[in-house]
């Protein structure tokens, strides 16, 4: 869809969503044209109100964006001489703010290029999420689960904890995983291939990548746990959940062991660690 609304001569469509007024200073607001699409007024975190309208960073680009980048550093080595004309120190100031090499999206081609019938827009109405902290992670899982509650009601798990595991709102569990009927998955969860989970565990809101082992009567709440990990008995990884925060749930990276009756929160831990002792808001590297 995205490819389609690229016109000829132009070099690209960016992805764009309607938001409220008081969250679209955050992002880059812009001003299309109702009837082409096109770009016309492009700003980045402006301090007024200019649109509701914001920039969802997803872009199409044509090879025509490599001569629109051929430009920008043209146009700046032509300024850099003129400031080495009028002022040796001002080209050495600008040398080392802005790399030659060094092109800004928001300043160098979408604000110069607008209402120049080179740049297009896709209003996109599904959900969309700006992702600027691993936590966000959890919330995009979370709302892909919800659509998938509408558009594809197959992939997600039921249970009643008799045959099968108990099942609390939205979770994908994957048809090579081994679940144990007693334990108790969601709401958004989301389990991948090869993963075992033990009798009597616990898991909400968390992503469990693949060849992952959570043993028995562990809890993980608000974590990203990475391949190949495992979680001792008793165990809990967990977090506040604030998806905002650098520490506000808990990562485990690849091939991370946590021992039993262990407790990790609000940390990251990166990959190959072992971890037999309880850690809160660290990062162990």
């Amino acid at each position: 869809m995205l490819e389609a609304h690229i016109k000829y001569g132009g070099i690209g469509t960016m992805l764009v969503i309607k938001v409220s007024a008081d969250l679209a200073s955050e992002f880059g607001e812009l001003v299309a044209d109702p009837t082409t699409n096109e770009l016309l007024h492009y700003t980045e975190k402006p301090e007024t109100f200019v649109s509701d309208l914001i920039n969802c960073g997803v872009y199409i680009f044509t090879p025509n964006i490599f001569s629109a980048i051929q430009d920008v550093s043209a146009n700046r080595e032509g300024r850099a001489n003129l400031r080495r004309i009028s002022s040796f120190e001002a080209l050495q100031y600008a040398t080392r703010s802005i790399p030659p090499d060094f092109v800004r999206l928001d300043q160098d081609i979408l604000s110069p290029l607008a209402g120049k019938k080179q740049l297009y827009t896709y209003e996109t109405n599904d959900f969309w999420e700006q992702i600027k902290t691993p936590g966000i992670s959890l919330k995009c899982s979370e709302l892909y689960l919800a659509q998938y509650r509408h558009t594809s009601p197959h992939l997600l798990s039921n249970g009643d904890g008799k045959k099968s595991a108990t099942i609390v709102g939205d979770v994908y569990i994957h048809p090579s995983a081994k679940v144990h009927p007693s334990a108790k998955i969601g709401p958004n969860a989301s389990i991948s291939a090869n993963v075992r989970v033990g009798a009597g565990a616990r898991l909400i809101s968390c992503i469990i990548l693949d060849d992952v082992e959570i043993k028995e009567n562990a809890v993980v709440i608000n974590s990203i746990v990475g391949w190949k990990s495992s979680i001792g008995r008793w165990s809990r990884v967990q977090a506040e959940g604030d998806y905002n925060k650098k520490l506000g749930i808990t990562i485990l990276g690849e091939a991370v062991t946590v021992e039993d009756e262990v407790v990790v929160v609000n940390s990251i831990v990166l990959p190959n660690k072992t971890l037999n002792v309880s850690v809160q808001e660290e990062i162990i590297l």
